[in-house]
């Protein structure tokens, strides 16, 4: 694929995670959703910049050429997910929230697996594979929605009080 064809790719793909996040948000409680939006890309754009820095992962093409990381993987597309994540899951015990995580960051992870053989959108350097990023998708979804459940929680009680 050509530049300016994978950077179409990332406008669409921008346009799309724009659109999504709006249609999100709008259903209560707004105030969750928006704090997993920005816990979501917090912890994804720490982690992304980690990687990078570490050599495991690199952008060879990507929208905002001052930043290392996939600005739009990690503050847009992924925290949108993880809003979508969480509204599935609120109602949900914990073996339908593993469950969930799975089949939310399996096709997240076999994604990007194509993105990486086929484009040059991502890099795997060094060791690397989509198990890890399988790994860490899941991993960080579960992380966003166990503190957001001891937010709730936490809040639930000072509003007793």
């Amino acid at each position: 694929m050509g530049r300016n064809h994978e950077k179409n790719i990332l406008w669409a793909l921008f346009i799309f995670g724009i659109f999504s996040f709006f249609q999100l948000v709008k259903k209560p409680p707004m105030k969750d959703w928006l704090m997993i939006f920005l816990l979501k890309g917090y912890i994804a754009s720490i982690l992304d910049n980690l990687l990078v820095k570490k050599g495991y992962l690199k952008y060879p093409v990507s929208l905002f050429k001052t930043f290392d990381i996939s600005v739009l993987f990690s503050y847009i597309l992924f925290p949108v997910t993880c809003i979508y994540f969480n509204q599935v899951t609120k109602n949900n015990g914990l073996i339908a929230i593993f469950f969930k995580s799975i089949l939310f960051s399996l096709p997240s992870a076999i994604t990007e697996h194509w993105i990486e053989k086929k484009t040059d959108l991502i890099k795997y350097k060094k060791s690397w594979t989509s198990i890890h990023s399988f790994t860490s998708i899941a991993s960080t979804f579960l992380a966003v929605r166990f503190l957001m459940e001891g937010i709730r929680k936490w809040t639930q009680k000072e509003e007793m009080n």
